[in-house]
Formats: C-alpha cells, sequence, structure tokens
C-alpha cells in the first residue's frame, strides 16, 4: 500500500445550482477542501459538507478563492496581499465555524483557482494567504503546490505544509500547473492519470508537457470533484494506492 492523502475540491454548489458529484466522491477521499462561499458554495452547502465529511471520516480543509462566483474563481484578480490576507482569514473561520458545530477539527486550507495558481508564483500572495491562515489557526495546514512560492512562505513564517501534486492536471517545466486554456491542461485518460500519480508517489516525478521530468514532492493529490471523470479517477486511484 502506497500512503498518500487523496483530496478533492468539494462543496462548490450553491443556490439552485448544483457543481460536481460530493455524495459519490467523497466516499473515496481522504481529504476535502470545501468552498467558502466566494468562487462557490453557500451556509447551507457548506453545513451538508461538512457534516459529510464527519460521516465518512474525511479530513475537512477550506477552501478560499478570489471573490468571483460569475467566473468561478479561476480569473485573475488585480488584488492587494492585505485584502487577500483579510478574505482568506473571512473564509476560513467562517468555514472553521461550521466545523465547531459538527464537532469535527478544521486540519488545512487549500487555496483555489487563480488565487492559488498565482500565489505559486507570487511571493508577496503567498505570504499573505499563509499570514491569513495562521491568524485564524497557526496549527492549520497550508495545502500548496509542491515546489511552489506558497510553499516557500510557509516555511519562512514555520506554518506547516502538505505538498500538493494533481492527478488530472498538466505541468509545465517550472513545475506550475499548465493553464486552462491551453492544450495539455487536463489529463483525460484514466490510465494516464493513474500511473502518472503512481510515478509522483512512488518516484517524486512527473512528466512536464514539455517532455523533460520534473522533481517534486507528493504529500496529496488532488482530483477535481467537477471533472467529468472524476468519479472515475478516484476510485482508481484509491484502488491502486491500496495495492501499491
Amino acid at each position: 500500500m502506497i500512503s498518500i492523502d487523496l483530496n478533492c475540491d468539494l462543496g462548490e454548489s450553491f443556490g439552485a445550482y448544483r457543481i460536481g458529484m460530493d455524495e459519490q466522491v467523497i466516499p473515496y477521499i481522504t481529504s476535502a477542501n470545501i468552498a467558502c462561499g466566494f468562487h462557490a458554495g453557500d451556509p447551507q452547502v457548506m453545513a451538508k459538507t461538512v457534516a459529510m465529511c464527519r460521516k465518512y471520516g474525511v479530513h475537512v480543509g477550506a477552501h478560499p478563492g478570489y471573490p468571483d462566483l460569475n467566473g468561478f474563481g479561476r480569473r485573475d484578480m488585480n488584488v492587494s496581499p492585505e485584502e487577500v490576507r483579510n478574505d482568506v482569514i473571512y473564509q476560513v473561520g467562517a468555514l472553521k465555524a461550521f466545523c465547531d458545530s459538527e464537532g469535527v477539527p478544521l486540519c488545512h486550507v487549500k487555496p483555489h483557482g487563480a488565487l492559488y495558481n498565482r500565489a505559486g508564483k507570487d511571493y508577496s500572495l503567498a505570504l499573505a494567504i499563509c499570514q491569513g491562515i495562521r491568524a485564524v489557526d497557526p496549527e492549520l495546514k497550508i495545502m500548496a503546490l509542491s515546489g511552489s512560492c506558497m510553499i516557500r512562505a510557509a516555511e519562512e513564517i514555520s506554518l506547516p505544509y502538505i505538498s500538493e501534486v494533481f492527478a488530472d492536471r498538466g505541468y509545465q517545466a517550472d513545475g506550475s500547473l499548465v493553464p486552462r486554456s491551453l492544450p495539455g491542461a487536463m489529463i483525460l485518460d484514466e490510465d494516464e492519470a493513474l500511473n502518472r500519480v503512481l510515478r509522483m508517489a512512488r518516484e517524486g516525478k512527473v512528466t512536464a508537457v514539455t517532455g523533460e521530468d520534473i522533481s517534486i514532492r507528493a504529500d496529496s493529490v488532488c482530483v477535481h470533484g467537477d471533472g467529468e471523470k472524476a468519479l472515475a479517477f478516484v476510485r482508481k486511484i484509491r484502488q491502486a494506492l491500496l495495492e501499491g
């Protein structure tokens, strides 16, 4: 058996809109990143998702993003580090309240979408996110892209961290993710995704879209809950990890 966390972004429905396959996916994962109302989610969905995590013994994480409901948090925004810090405190604090009401711990924080990608390369933004997390609870871990500025910022202020890799996303030569607007951004073949995950977990390597191998640290593997192959991916990946 390969011991590695399997995480998924959940709780992204809101109002009358249903996004993802949360009920089907959650039995197969070990950690959930729950939307906090800015890019997706709402109080009812947050409460329901935290309760599901308690039922299945899944670790709960906050998934804060830009205030961009229309763009699902995937549009870049020119936001100051101070504003990002306060937005993180607001969103993480909101989800922590739902965790407290269910009697489950909030374990980690994973930034979402464009905020995640920009903070991966912008140290000032990465530091603001880490400072926001620490202001809520210095024991919270940040879940961030392996080798990114967020990992460096966490180390700088002694915030615990989880190095994340992606089952269904392509990598660039510098270790960042291929933008969704470019070819190779999404891995749609189940076997390819599975083989990539096993290699990342065993060897700490992944092949970039440009063909060269890059080194990564794989503490947790992400499968996107809104992806068309999410359920198939997470089932196969979990089984393969259990078989080692």
